[in-house]
């Protein structure tokens, strides 16, 4: 027995389903029912579910039952006449008052739930999510420390070119570390547009809105890997924003966490550092293929109107304050809107520097200038 509805009445409820359905089990476990939870939470919303699912049942059974027995015994060709009346008080009550009975008692198990899926106090750990366009980033507030998860299908099997895999757009290149047992409160918000950060094998669905901070928690039950997505229409790529949490023991949490705290010292850049051409170039390459690439395309062409292109382009080759500034706020110096979104918090003073300075030495544009993490850290607000 675990935390709930027994697993013997579990299955013989889900068996019972399946029977009057049509399905098999096989065919629940494949897909039809819920996922078999990982999580304190998703353990309630699941038996809330086989609660409410079974009363539903009894009541069609029970409605339809007498209905169609009504019609068969009582038919004219038996000899009944359909009775004359207007109205009756007593069936005008029963009719009320049993719904009421049942929607109350329905009330309580649904009530606990909601209640259980708002309680993030006493949290062990609390960590940061922010949906960008279009992967998402994690930030390890008690640790300091944080990184971004994209997903690492390769374009070959989206594109048809290769075999599709087990888990085919459900990929990432770094994924979400918890520990087993311990209560992890998730603080939910966005870049840019609606995200939503849907794990469903923990129980959690909490949309993420700039501007806003929404928060929600799972305990994971049993370690693994989970897979999950975002469940809020966010742009073209927004097939492309899986969610991958990985649950491990608490000693190897610990020993992840110092590696992930090493790492980030290691890569930690100095704003003073001057950079020569050649580097910034090598290096914005890469923070251009991890950032901007969806949407201005690796030829720096873009998908115009949306996207316009980087290629030739004035914005690119004009006066480089005005590229950090669009960099920077996401709009341009005279408050014109435009697509980008604001890089300002999602990458650092070097890798901003870099990717302009890449943008304004590739393809056709030649400019020959050095963009210098100095410059951008200057031009911040």
């Amino acid at each position: 027995m675990t935390n709930g509805i027994p697993r013997s009445i579990r299955s013989g409820i889900a068996g019972l389903l399946a029977g009057a359905a049509g399905w098999s089990n096989q065919a629940l476990a494949d897909g039809v029912n819920l996922q078999e939870p990982a999580s304190v939470l998703a353990r309630s919303i699941y038996d809330l579910h086989t609660i409410i699912t079974l009363i539903c049942v009894v009541i069609f059974i029970g409605v339809f039952g007498v209905m169609f027995y009504s019609v068969y015994a009582h038919r004219k060709s038996k000899g009944h006449k359909a009775a004359q009346f207007h109205e009756n008080v007593k069936v005008e009550i029963a009719w009320t008052v049993i719904p009421l009975i049942i929607l109350i008692a329905m009330m309580f198990p649904a009530t606990r739930a909601v209640l259980e899926m708002k309680d993030t106090s006493a949290a062990d750990i609390t960590i940061k999510v922010t949906g960008y366009q279009w992967k998402w980033g994690y930030d390890y507030l008690q640790d300091g420390f944080g990184f971004y998860s994209t997903m690492t299908t390769p374009m070959a099997q989206i594109e048809g070119r290769e075999a599709k895999t087990a888990n085919y757009l459900l990929e990432v290149d770094n994924p979400l570390v918890v520990p087993v047992g311990k209560k992890i409160r998730v603080l939910i918000t966005a870049n840019d547009v609606l995200h939503s950060w849907w794990m469903p094998v923990f129980g959690v669905k909490q949309d993420a809105i700039p501007g806003f901070v929404r928060d929600s928690w799972f305990t994971a039950n049993r370690e693994g890997t989970f897979r999950g997505q975002c469940a809020e229409l966010c742009g073209k790529e927004h097939g492309f924003m899986p969610i991958v949490v990985e649950v491990v023991s608490e000693p190897k949490y610990v020993a992840w966490v110092a590696d992930q705290k090493k790492r980030a010292a290691a890569v930690a850049d100095d704003p003073n550092k001057v950079w020569d051409l050649a580097a910034l170039v090598a290096r914005g390459e890469k923070v251009y293929a991890n950032n901007c690439v969806a949407c201005h395309q690796a030829t720096g062409k873009g998908v115009p109107p949306a996207f316009p292109p980087l290629d030739g382009s004035p914005r690119v080759t004009g006066p480089k304050a005005d590229q950090i500034h669009i960099l920077l706020e996401g709009v341009m110096k005279d408050g014109k809107a435009t697509a980008m979104v604001s890089f300002a918090k999602q990458l650092s003073d070097t890798d901003i520097a870099a990717a302009i300075t890449y943008t304004r030495n590739s393809w056709g544009n030649k400019t020959g200038e050095a963009i210098q993490p100095a410059e951008i850290k200057a031009a911040r607000k």
